[in-house]
């Protein structure tokens, strides 16, 4: 097994860990990477490092379905021929987005946003992009649609290998991880190896935001991605894993610990939350209240919408403790503590 730095534009994550898996049958890559041409050329020269190539992958197995980890998977069956795999709640995503037309991810995100009390000088840009017809440029609107389903709890058919899915929903609907039920080749204390994709991460917490969008008939599923992502946060320290090999930042140890240190911070910020809620907020006035890691005059255009996002599962989560309300008749709607 090992790993390939695969760039992502424009980010400051910087890269990608895509990890390659040695099986019976050839080699399987666990993500792609962004579909950029320096990441395509970054990471056909990390396979011939390896003394491999991107014609011999045998199959694509992808923790979920956001760009920098989906990206480059269509190219990749397309020189190889290699499957993918993805869980049905992610492969549903990309399906839905191949088949909507752009406009409709503006309209809905306007709308969002419009609801959750932003500027209207937040929300005009979408709307000028809506109008301007120069909506085919948005990441992962072509993204490949995988040819297997990851089934939780079942082992992934990679020859002479344990590769087993553990469902861990949170950072997108869909999200695996994959842990490897083989002895550690360094003998390290625990069970085995685990992908954790953006689950778990060794020194930040990853972005937890409402997934939900309209379906085909208009109807939103109300969700709880805060309350899925700490369940299954609990899962994978329960596993006791004796590496953890993320798809951003380094490997590392210890799992349990990480768990609860991130256990604690989603917490501490809970109830950071529900103090600040002692006045009616609405979800964007509660995100330019909230810790980030910067001035909240100093966070980009796009990151404020990520962090409204976020805002808004934080105030899911309180709502279904019955920590908070939506105060009645308010609109936008705000939110108060109970």
């Amino acid at each position: 097994m090992w790993a390939i730095k695969v760039p992502i534009p424009d980010n400051p994550l910087g890269h990608t860990l895509v990890h390659l898996l040695d099986t019976d049958r050839g080699p399987v890559l666990v993500d792609t990477g962004w579909d950029d041409p320096d990441s395509w050329d970054t990471l056909c020269a990390g396979l011939a490092a390896l003394g491999t190539s991107v014609d011999d992958v045998h199959g694509v197995v992808i923790t979920h379905h956001h760009p920098d980890h989906h990206g480059l998977s269509g190219r990749v069956r397309e020189a190889s021929g290699a499957w993918i795999a993805m869980h049905a709640a992610d492969t549903e995503v990309v399906v839905r987005t191949r088949s909507s037309e752009p406009g409709v991810w503006f309209d809905y995100m306007s709308e969002k946003l419009t609801a959750a009390g932003a500027p209207e000088e937040h929300v005009a840009p979408l709307r000028a992009a809506r109008a301007s017809g120069r909506l085919r440029t948005l990441p992962g609107l072509r993204a490949a649609v995988p040819d297997r389903e990851i089934v939780p709890a079942e082992l992934l058919p990679l020859a002479g290998r344990r590769l087993r899915a553990i469902w861990t929903p949170g950072h997108t609907p869909g999200h695996v991880c994959l842990h490897l039920e083989e002895r550690h080749p360094a003998d390290l204390p625990g069970n085995g190896r685990l992908f954790s994709g953006d689950h778990l991460l060794p020194g930040i917490s990853p972005h937890i935001g409402l997934y939900e969008a309209p379906d085909e008939h208009g109807v939103t599923r109300v969700t709880d991605p805060l309350g899925d992502y700490l369940d299954s946060l609990e899962r994978i320290g329960r596993l006791r894993p004796a590496e953890v090999l993320p798809a951003h930042q380094h490997a590392f140890t210890d799992a349990p610990a990480r768990v609860r240190e991130l256990l604690d911070h989603h917490e501490e910020r809970l109830t950071g939350l529900w103090e600040l809620l002692a006045e009616p907020l609405t979800p964007w006035a509660l995100a330019e209240r909230m810790e980030w890691n910067r001035p909240w005059e100093q966070i980009p255009y796009g990151s404020r919408t990520i962090a409204v996002s976020e805002a808004e599962a934080h105030l899911r989560r309180l709502v279904k403790q019955g920590r908070a309300e939506a105060v009645p008749g308010s609109g936008p709607v705000e939110y108060r503590a109970v």
